[in-house]
């Protein structure tokens, strides 16, 4: 069982990434404030010290506790660490994202420090927003200053302010929305006070309203995470390295484990190799920032002039899973990105780079930029894949023009495993090269055994002409509109047919299943009045329906699949085929 303890937006965002796995956990929080939408977790809340927190670890059979409260809750922090220690539990702190990049903000180590410095500097008017729990440890100030505070409207808040005797007409709510600049010029103060929060909290939008109203920006530095030598703590700032963590501690957690894209293999490799050119570190793992702005860390190893990344896709059935993937990094004039063996070459249009260019795609090129400007050094980086060119030849590259090896890719950065929208990506790419091919005519299937069959219909097309869909007939047919294809046929076997004909655009067998009742209304349609009740799988249709009937048949079932799709193709024409089990082709005239 896990542990989150919540309250803030990242304890919403851990629960969220919890629920995937559709196994129990529990949140905690201090209160029932916050709102947390949970089907598989159970809520707990009351505040807990340490004992408190053993007691409750203990009763509930917690295998990891995820600290994901707010930074400046050093108390709850330090009785964490306390009870992973006694308890031998692993801990993963779902940090903040933090800009430490404010050249013009006072940074304090703590509210002492921040009260001497605004004494010292003169402030006599202030505008707090560090909460109202900051009210106690700033007393000395606001009660020898003017001072504003901006704090949640709720009774438990307003009740602290009283018990402080905080005056309540200084009090100011969240929840009447006036922005910070508007504030700052109504009440004149000379400084804003705020508390290092990081993205989530709004830092950077508080900074700037300080900056463009040109007063003073106080910030109390997060206090550090504990430590002790018996509890070891993972810390994550994003949901992929969140659940890569829970994998790793509770690996039975997920009933299938997440990877890394070739795109995030490769970024790490160059990083590593970056850094030993310019520093001599080789460390064995490095810091990767995913495009979502996340940072996880990668496994690295060296060689004489490179350093490589093993590729793990997790449980995703990917054939690139355990290559080698390397980068040779030297200094140069300027940046530049190029493929080495193993790496495909571009030889077609339609990607996002030009023909004869790598196949590293746009997203790896950035992360790879992204992640050693800071560097400040121009530097040429060299991507290459042991075993890449014989891999590729199980893969889609022969296909779209991609000679030579595999490509990099990777929209995320985290390959999730069976992931719909990695499918979809790959078809929408498949389409957008089959548009830009210049083909006449682009033929939509479901896997081998039908394409088999449309390229024997269509034997003048090219290979980029005929892309796969699975079970996405609707998104697919939707995607040929959005690139321009103005000439499709959907090619279709019985099974995937009945529920297309039912209005089923996807029909993967666990969203749907086919309509006996409506199969036999299609077939009455037909003219015949066969019986097929007993039938358990649409292909036994061929075999049951009279010889005399097959081809009405197939005319009905066409024309309801053209009902459903052809709206979807508003701007093309949809030819539909359907294919019988010996690859006999069916369609309308």
């Amino acid at each position: 069982m896990i542990l989150i303890l919540g309250g803030t937006t990242e304890g919403r965002i851990a629960a969220e990434t919890l629920e995937a796995a559709a196994q129990p956990y529990y949140y905690s929080t201090h209160d029932e404030g916050q709102q947390v939408a949970m089907v598989h977790g159970t809520r707990l809340t009351g505040a807990m010290d340490s004992d408190a927190l053993a007691q409750c670890c203990t009763a509930h059979g917690i295998l990891l506790i995820i600290d994901a409260a707010h930074p400046f809750a050093t108390m709850l922090h330090a009785n964490v660490v306390a009870v992973a220690s006694r308890l031998h539990l692993p801990v993963v702190r779902y940090e903040r994202r933090y800009e430490r990049h404010c050249d013009d903000v006072v940074w304090c180590s703590d509210y002492n420090d921040a009260m001497r410095r605004m004494e010292d500097d003169g402030i006599r008017r202030l505008l707090a927003l560090t909460g109202v729990n900051t009210l106690m440890p700033l007393r000395p100030f606001w009660r020898t200053h003017e001072c504003w505070w901006r704090i949640l409207h709720r009774p438990q808040s307003i009740a602290q302010t009283q018990g402080v005797g905080f005056p309540t007409d200084h009090l100011i709510y969240y929840d009447d929305h006036t922005a910070t600049t508007t504030l700052i010029e109504r009440l004149q103060v000379d400084a804003l006070l705020t508390k290092e929060s990081g993205e989530s909290g709004g830092f950077a939008e508080k900074v700037e309203a300080a900056r463009r109203m040109g007063i003073g920006c106080y910030v109390v530095c997060r206090p550090p995470y504990p430590t002790a030598e018996d509890c070891e703590v993972t810390f994550v700032d994003g949901p992929y390295g969140l659940r890569r963590a829970v994998e790793r501690w509770v690996p039975q957690f997920y009933h299938l484990h997440s990877g890394l894209t070739s795109g995030t293999c490769a970024t790490a490799a160059a990083v590593a190799a970056a850094r030993r050119l310019l520093t001599g570190e080789c460390a064995a793992q490095v810091p990767v920032v995913l495009p979502n702005g996340e940072t996880i860390p990668v496994a690295v190893t060296y060689g004489d002039d490179y350093a490589a990344v093993v590729k793990d896709s997790g449980d995703d059935p990917d054939v690139t899973g355990g290559l080698e993937i390397r980068a040779t990094v030297s200094r140069a004039d300027h940046f530049s990105i190029v493929g080495g063996k193993g790496v495909g070459t571009i030889t077609l249009p339609g990607f996002d780079y030009p023909p004869g260019e790598a196949a590293i795609n746009r997203v790896p090129r950035q992360m790879i930029e992204h992640n050693l400007s800071a560097t400040g050094t121009p530097l040429r980086v060299e991507i290459s894949v042991v075993g890449g060119e014989e891999v590729a030849r199980r893969t889609f590259n022969p296909r779209l023009g991609i000679t030579g090896g595999i490509s990099i890719i990777g929209v995320s950065g985290i390959v999730m495993p069976f992931s719909e929208e990695g499918f979809l990506l790959s078809i929408r790419k498949c389409m957008e090269v089959a548009a830009a091919s210049g083909a006449p005519r682009v033929v939509i299937n479901s896997g081998a055994k039908s394409e088999r069959f449309v390229k024997a219909h269509y034997p003048d097309l090219p290979p980029q002409a005929f892309v796969e869909y699975g079970n996405y007939i609707g998104r697919t047919i939707e995607m040929a509109e959005e690139v321009g294809i103005r000439c499709l046929t959907l090619g279709v076997m019985i099974g995937k047919a009945v529920k297309l004909a039912a209005g089923e655009l996807d029909t993967h067998s666990r969203r749907t299943t086919m309509n006996l009742e409506f199969v036999q209304q299609m077939v009455h349609e037909a003219g015949c009045y066969t019986d097929i009740s007993a039938i358990t799988l649409a292909r036994e249709l061929w075999q049951r329906l009279p010889t005399a009937y097959i081809e009405p048949f197939a005319r009905v079932v066409i024309g309801h699949c053209m009902r459903h799709c052809s709206p979807l193709l508003p701007h093309g024409t949809l030819t539909i085929l359907l294919i019988d089990e010996d690859g006999g082709i069916h369609q309308t005239r």
